[in-house]
Order: C-alpha cells, then sequence, then structure tokens
C-alpha cells in the first residue's frame, strides 16, 4: 500500500493533487483541517491536508472485467485521526460512528485477544512448545482472528484472502495491537466506498429496488422517501409495479399521502412512459417493483423490461436483501441478478441476525457497491447508510 500525504488550500484541491499524483484509485483515509494558531492566523491561511492510499491488493472476486472507479471510505492509518473520512453523500442520523468509540471498541477487542492468547499460552505443556507459540505469535493472533470473522460466517474463501494479504507484511512478534489494527483497516478497504442516492439537479433520477418477495422492498422505499422529502427537501415521487400485491400498493398508497407526494401504479412496461411524463417536475422516482422468484426466467424478462424503459444515465438499481436468508440463497439471487443489472446493495432485516459476514461476502463476491441498512420496520427511523468501519468491527467479534 503506498501512502501520502496532500495539502492544499481547499479539501476539494487535495483530493485533486491526490488522484493527479496516485491516480483514480486513490483512497481518502483522513481529512485534517489546519488552522494557524496565534499570531499566524494573521496572514497564513488555512489548509487541508487529506492522507491517501493505494492499495494494490484488493481482488474483487468472479468478476471479468474490472471493479468500477472508487474512492473508498476507510480510516486513517499510520498517525492517530483527528477525523474519520465521510463519503460525500448524505447519510442518515447515526450512520457514522465517531473515531474515539470505534478505537475504544478495538480496544477491547485487543483485551479479548490477549486474554485469549494467554489462555493458550498457558496451555502449552513444555517448553519446547512455548519457545514455538512464542515464535509464531502473529500466527497465534491471526487464528483468533480467523475464529472470529468464521463466527461471524465470513466465507471462509474471503477470510483467508484478507488474513493473507497483511500476513506478510507484519514484521515478526508484531503484537495484538498492530495486527488488529491491519485487520481492521484491511477490512474498511475490502468494504470500499457506500453508494447513497444523489439527486441530479441537471435530470430526474429513477431509482428501481428489486430483489426477492418478503425482504422489506416496500418498507426500505418509505423510508427513503421520507429521508430524501423530510430531511433534503427534494422533489420525490413513487412509482409501483407491484400489483400483484394489494397490501404493497395500498402501503406505499399510505405512505405517499403522509409525505404528500405523487405515487403511480403500473400495471405494464409500457405505462411507465406516461407515467414519467406526469412525474417531470420531480427530484428523483424510487419505483417498487414486484417481489420477483431469482428461479423463474419469466420473471426475470419482466423486470429487464421495465428496467430498460428508462435510460441507464438516470437509472439506478439497488438490489435488496435479507441478512437472515441463508448464504447459499443470497449467493444465487446476487448471481442471477448480476445477469440482469448493475446494482448496489441494501441488507434489511439486520436486527433479526448476530452475524452479518454475508455483508462482506456478498460485496467481495459481487463487486456491487454496498449502501443501505435497515434494522426494523419504523419509518423513517429503522435505516442508516452502512458504516464500513461498524461492520469492520462486528467482523472481528465486536459488538454493534
Amino acid at each position: 500500500m503506498i501512502i501520502k500525504k496532500f495539502t492544499a488550500g481547499t479539501e476539494a484541491e487535495a483530493i485533486l493533487l491526490a488522484k493527479e499524483e496516485l491516480g483514480m484509485d486513490a483512497i481518502v483515509m483522513n481529512i485534517k483541517k489546519n488552522t494557524p494558531k496565534g499570531i499566524y492566523k494573521l496572514w497564513r491561511k488555512p489548509t487541508v491536508e487529506i492522507t491517501a492510499a493505494l492499495d494494490e491488493n484488493i481482488v474483487y472476486q468472479d468478476k471479468k472485467e474490472e471493479p468500477p472507479k472508487r474512492n473508498p471510505n476507510i480510516i486513517y492509518e499510520d498517525d492517530e485521526p483527528s477525523a474519520v473520512y465521510e463519503p460525500s453523500g448524505k447519510q442518515f442520523p447515526g450512520a457514522v460512528k465517531s473515531s474515539a468509540a470505534i478505537e475504544q471498541k478495538l480496544d477491547q477487542l485487543q483485551d479479548m485477544l490477549v486474554s485469549q492468547m494467554a489462555e493458550r499460552a498457558g496451555k502449552q505443556g513444555t517448553e519446547e512448545e512455548k519457545q514455538q507459540e512464542e515464535g509464531d505469535s502473529n500466527i497465534a493472533c491471526l487464528q483468533l482472528i480467523y475464529n472470529q470473522m468464521i463466527a461471524n460466517e465470513v466465507d471462509e474463501q474471503y477470510a483467508n484472502q484478507v488474513i493473507g494479504e497483511i500476513e506478510h507484511k507484519l514484521k515478526k512478534n508484531a503484537g495484538v495491537n498492530n495486527i488488529l489494527m491491519s485487520m481492521y483497516q484491511k477490512l474498511v478497504l475490502k468494504l470500499g466506498q457506500i453508494r447513497t442516492i444523489e439527486v441530479d439537479g441537471n435530470r430526474i433520477k429513477y431509482v428501481f429496488f428489486i430483489g426477492p418477495t418478503g425482504v422489506g422492498k416496500t418498507t426500505t422505499i418509505a423510508k427513503i422517501a421520507s429521508m430524501l422529502k423530510m430531511n433534503e427537501k427534494k422533489r420525490v415521487a413513487l412509482m409501483t409495479a407491484d400489483t400483484y400485491r394489494i397490501a404493497a400498493v395500498e402501503q406505499l398508497t399510505t405512505y405517499a399521502n403522509i409525505l404528500d407526494i405523487p405515487l403511480k401504479v403500473i400495471y405494464s412496461a409500457d405505462e411507465v412512459a406516461e407515467a414519467r411524463e406526469e412525474l417531470d417536475d420531480c427530484d428523483i422516482v424510487l419505483i417498487d417493483t414486484a417481489g420477483r422468484s431469482h428461479r423463474s426466467r419469466e420473471q426475470r424478462d419482466d423486470l429487464a423490461q421495465l428496467l430498460d424503459t428508462v435510460p441507464p444515465e438516470q437509472r439506478e438499481v439497488y438490489l435488496v436483501l435479507s441478512a437472515t436468508t441463508k448464504y447459499r440463497d443470497l449467493l444465487k439471487i446476487t448471481v442471477i441478478y448480476s445477469h440482469l443489472t448493475d446494482y448496489s446493495l441494501v441488507f434489511t432485516k439486520l436486527d433479526e441476525t448476530g452475524s452479518i459476514g454475508s455483508v462482506l461476502n456478498l460485496h467481495m463476491k459481487t463487486g456491487a457497491p454496498l449502501s443501505y441498512a435497515t434494522f426494523g420496520q419504523n419509518v423513517p427511523d429503522d435505516i442508516s447508510v452502512i458504516d464500513p468501519q461498524s461492520v469492520a468491527k462486528q467482523l472481528l467479534g465486536g459488538s454493534r
């Protein structure tokens, strides 16, 4: 990993310097504002210092094409961070954890690993075994971290890959704190940039929500519509093609009335053009689709026709998945939908599971950006932007 600092008058200028030198794959690790103190502030202007990195080890599985150019959201690596970089997109309340909170949880993880390693060392019976354990202290610590990741249902393939990428860079007897921090940073890197819904001021954006039945698409749409309308003051409209379930139309109708936003019900792809004309004064249209069986070719074709009613430059697609679904089934779903369209990943029902390994697994499997997570039925409260730092902490054994 190449790590460099860049200083300029503004954040945008500093980021531009980083991209010019390191390329478009450069990632921002930390942003620090430097304000002159004392008498110097009379003639020195404030500056912005960013730390950027270029990680050449990120591998996207089962993707023949190159991954999209992204600027992942990760933490500061070589110094004590004064602030943690946040994505440029708007984030819902509570989505980003403070640096101090993250460090406190890492300290707790460190104490846990030290305790486990001490217990493990105490079980060594002979002097020869103790010497072997001391010489392999990195291996012992990495084994405990591996076990934690597997317990959180991280796929063995990806657990081994992440550990393998830091193992050869560690100094002998690097210490629990250094190893744990390296793993934490690598996981945040792997989780990548979070994609959120951004409004294009020049044209209407149409956002499709796709996925199996029963995962919570309609409720998720209502939550996002509420945030966009109430917090960001955007002109939002709803459209639903989920006419198979009367309850889904009634549910969206209720939310549309509460929010005082238009709702169009679509019975076929042919009706989308007319509905788009009637919504031409909106900033963004959120489109609910019928829950489709990923095994049905006919239903997948219907969905493809619906997606094709909007030009790619005005279209975003979010695949909504339940965190309670079996990982084997999630893999099948993501692969089949990948044949239809590019998408970002939304995870629902995180409050109903104690393991979130599938969040990392599916991102690494598909290369699709992570986006939102929901954790209850309350609208609009029980939703947030996925926080890579929080996810990495949980994968290593920390609490939410």
